[in-house]
C-alpha cells in the first residue's frame, strides 16, 4: 500500500520538530535508529553537525546524513518480506553478505528500512517502511505486538525446555518469557513472543544446549508469511497497516486466534 502523509511536514503552524522526527519522515530510519544517527555525529543541519537529541529543524533548514542532503518522504509504502538465512537486515555491510533490502522491487523509489530485524541466520517475516512513525508504533515493545516463530532443532525439545519458556527464565540476569509455546514435533515447536528481546529464541535454546536448524517468523501481529516465497515480498493492506497501528484491537484479534487453536487442538 502507498499512503501519503496525513500529518504535516511540520509541528502545527510550521513549527520546528526535532531532528530525530525529522530523519524519520525523510524515510531515513524509525526515530529510535534515527537518535542513534544523530549520537554517531553522522547528521548536520545548516552545515553544523548536531549530537544532541532535543535539537530541532525548522522549515526551510538543509537537513544531511553524511554529508547527503535529506528531503520529507511525500509518499509512505509499507512491505512485507520473506527473509531467506543468510540475508543481512540493513542497510549496507563491510563484510559484502548480501542484504534483506536487495530482494525488494527494484522499481520502489523511496529509501525503505526494516522495522526490528530478523537475525542472520533467521528466517521469515520482516516488514519495511519508509513512514518513521508506523516504524515506531510497530517496533517498539510498549506496542505489545505479538509476533510468532517456528523453531526447528538438531536434538529433541526436552519439555522442561518449553515449559521453562512458557513460565519464564532468567539467564545471565536478563529475564525470557514465551506468551506462548506449542511443540510441534519431537525436534520442533512454535513460540509466540510480546517483547522479542535481541535472539530471545536462540539463547533461551542454548541455554539447554539446543542448536536450532531452522528458525522462522511466520506472523507479526495480523500479517501472515502465508503466500510468500523466500525472497518474496508484497505490499500490506490498509486493514492490516490499520490493525498494527492499533496495537490493541491488533493483540485482541491474534488472543483470539491462540485460544481457537488451542480449542480446535482440545477437540
Amino acid at each position: 500500500m502507498i499512503r501519503k502523509p496525513s500529518a504535516p511536514d511540520f509541528g502545527a503552524e510550521g513549527t520546528p520538530v526535532r531532528a530525530q522526527v525529522y530523519l524519520a519522515r525523510a524515510g531515513v530510519a524509525s526515530r529510535r535508529a534515527s537518535e542513534q544517527l544523530i549520537a554517531a555525529g553522522r547528521v548536520s543541519v545548516n552545515g553544523r553537525i548536531i549530537a544532541a537529541l532535543g535539537e530541532k529543524v525548522a522549515v526551510g533548514d538543509q537537513v544531511c546524513l553524511d554529508g547527503v542532503p535529506l528531503k520529507l518522504e511525500t509518499r509512505f509504502r509499507y512491505l512485507a518480506l520473506h527473509k531467506p538465512p543468510e540475508y543481512l537486515c540493513s542497510s549496507a555491510d563491510p563484510q559484502g553478505r548480501p542484504l534483506a533490502l536487495e530482494l525488494l522491487p527494484k522499481d520502489i523509489p523511496e529509501r525503505l528500512y526494516s522495522v526490528g530485524r530478523l537475525d542472520y541466520r533467521s528466517s521469515g517475516l520482516i516488514l519495511y517502511t519508509n513512514d518513521g512513525s508506523f516504524a515506531a508504533a510497530v517496533g517498539h515493545p510498549s506496542g505489545k505486538i505479538i509476533k510468532e516463530y517456528v523453531v526447528e532443532t538438531s536434538a529433541p525439545l526436552p519439555r522442561e525446555a518449553l515449559e521453562s519458556f512458557a513460565r519464564g527464565i532468567v539467564i545471565d540476569g536478563i529475564a525470557y518469557k514465551a506468551r506462548e509455546v506449542e511443540a510441534l514435533g519431537k525436534r520442533a515447536a512454535r513460540i509466540t513472543l510480546i517483547e522479542g528481546k535481541n535472539r530471545e529464541i536462540r539463547r533461551v535454546l542454548s541455554y539447554f544446549h539446543l542448536h536450532p536448524t531452522r528458525l522462522c517468523r511466520t506472523e507479526i501481529g495480523p500479517v501472515s508469511l502465508a503466500g510468500l516465497g523466500p525472497g518474496e515480498s508484497r505490499s500490506l493492506t490498509a486493514r492490516e497497516i490499520e490493525r498494527l497501528r492499533n496495537t490493541r484491537t491488533g493483540e485482541a484479534e491474534k488472543a483470539e486466534k491462540v485460544t481457537l487453536r488451542k480449542k480446535q487442538g482440545r477437540d
